[in-house]
């Protein structure tokens, strides 16, 4: 099964097959605001394409802006409907996602409670950010950002967002009654200590607002965030507003990270830079309860810790290469799959019951890798691998112990739209045998849970291609195929066809 995957997505990036012949492309634009995406999931998260790559950005590590290459006059097409000052000491920006989705019915003799409907249906879901920022003054060395955004998340998810451990939306909030009324997705302090001060450029961006930083710095960042917009950021394939959609390849499905059910929580997240590394660790919130709205604000007891190194290194001269190590550990009040199945045969319960067996201190662990190269001026790989022990339940995520994603997109300077760009993914979810026991007597996770199981690997392959329409305007359109759904062979293969307005302001 997975050597079938495999044709089928050698076939979608067929068209790429051009791409090497590096001589006669022109550059390619880069995702703007130093290549960290925006959202968590389901929250979503978008960046803007750079006209240029920007040369000497601090998240390159390259040399210092003295001696920088002289800019290329050509600033390449406007990405926003407004132009965005890179002087002023504040930042106003905003967006909205339209995402249309469809599928037909599919093979299914028997369905649960968390199964994804095998009917035919549609859906739309709509998210709009406002992006807040504010310089109290202006110190490069020791600058100081205060950061507010706003979201509202509407619409649902294919089948209510169950069934999937890859599901096909990263826009869709898993409790849809949450309704639409505008949150905080965002809210805190961004503070730089430049250990040095040589400088080099950064881009500006609703994250940071210098466009210099030191070299060398420490930054911090206390508040309500996205454990996801800087960690584990993968430029290819980290973006359901311009790139993929599926869960499990815009993030890594088995780093079970710290998030309410928005994707969003309240934590610390202390940053070393250097010319060509970064080191991070984050402590988050948990959730009270498994894709809970409400966050433990007890971390002595319910935290998720998070630790990850980056070095920017390329295996291709001349290019750009990016390699980050993320492991984490999560404490809270979950439950043991084993021990849930245990009782279940022992007839204390009559299905496994995962909550019944959940106890404070049970912590859960994985890591990841993650690494982003590129091939020519416009051809980029990205590539991830985690894993997590899965004997604790899945909590804050999704239904994932082991996930294999490769990715790659090409931009469209070649037909003269440098903004388009065309993507296709790979990706491969499995769980351990305490999980799989789980589900197929019966038992029901956050997400999965057909009733019963006939185990194998979820295969997801994915394509897309974004339309640069005009400024800020955007148009995609996206196809994914999905193998044993939820990792049950007896259920799918299912199709889903997307259609994607996305608007910068």
């Amino acid at each position: 099964m997975l050597r079938r995957y495999l044709v089928i997505w050698l076939l979608l990036c067929a068209p790429l097959g051009g791409a090497q012949s590096a001589s006669i492309l022109p550059d390619a634009p880069v995702p703007a605001a130093v290549a960290k995406p925006e959202a968590a999931n389901p929250a979503p998260r978008t960046f803007a394409f750079a006209a240029l790559e920007q040369p000497g950005s601090a998240q390159q590590g390259a040399a210092p802006q003295s001696q920088a290459p002289a800019a290329d006059p050509d600033p390449g097409p406007d990405l926003t409907m407004f132009p965005h000052s890179q002087t002023a000491r504040y930042w106003i920006s905003g967006q909205t996602n339209t995402i249309f989705q469809a599928k037909p019915g599919f093979h299914s003799p028997y369905q649960g409670p968390n199964s994804l409907d095998n009917a035919g249906e549609y859906k739309t879901s709509l998210v709009e950010t406002l992006y807040l920022g504010y310089q109290p003054r202006h110190n490069l060395r020791y600058n100081t950002d205060l950061l507010l955004d706003f979201e509202s998340a509407g619409g649902r998810g294919l089948g209510e967002a169950l069934g999937l451990a890859g599901f096909t939306n990263l826009d869709v909030v898993r409790n849809p009654n949450l309704g639409t009324a505008p949150y905080l997705s965002r809210g805190g302090i961004h503070q730089t200590f430049g250990l040095t001060s040589e400088m080099v450029e950064s881009d500006r961006d609703q994250f940071s607002l210098a466009t210099e930083v030191p070299v060398r710095r420490f930054e911090t960042r206390v508040g309500k965030m996205g454990a996801n917009d800087f960690m584990d950021v993968n430029d290819v394939a980290n973006d359901s507003h311009l790139q993929f959609l599926n869960w499990t390849i815009d993030d890594n499905g088995a780093w079970d990270y710290a998030a309410d059910t928005r994707g969003y929580t309240v934590g610390g997240l202390l940053e070393y830079d250097d010319r060509n590394w970064s080191a991070r660790y984050g402590i988050f919130a948990m959730p009270i309860v498994a894709n809970g709205i409400a966050l433990d604000w007890a971390f002595s007891r319910a935290h998720g810790q998070n630790w990850e190194y980056e070095l920017r290194h390329s295996f291709i001269p001349g290019r750009k290469g990016t390699t980050k190590i993320l492991s984490f550990a999560n404490t809270a009040h979950m439950g043991n799959y084993r021990e849930a199945v245990q009782d279940y045969l022992a007839g204390l319960t009559p299905t496994p019951n995962i909550v019944s067996v959940e106890r404070f201190g049970t912590v859960k662990y994985g890591f990841s890798w993650n690494n982003e190269q590129d091939i020519t001026e416009n051809f980029r790989i990205g590539t991830r691998f985690g894993w997590n022990d899965d004997k604790e339940e899945s909590y804050a995520y999704t239904e994932d112990a082991q996930s294999v994603v490769i990715a790659v997109d090409y931009a469209g300077a070649r037909w003269h739209r440098p903004a388009d760009k065309i993507g296709t993914a790979f990706v491969s979810n499995a769980i351990k045998k305490d999980h799989q026991n789980y589900l197929k007597y019966g038992g029901l996770g956050f997400i999965l849970g057909d009733g019963r199981l006939n185990y194998g690997r979820e295969n997801i392959v994915e394509s897309y291609y974004t339309w640069h329409a005009w400024k800020g305007l955007f148009f995609a359109l996206d196809v994914q195929h999905i193998d044993d759904p939820g990792y049950n062979r007896d259920r799918g293969p299912v199709w889903v066809e997307a259609v994607r307005g996305h608007m910068d302001f």
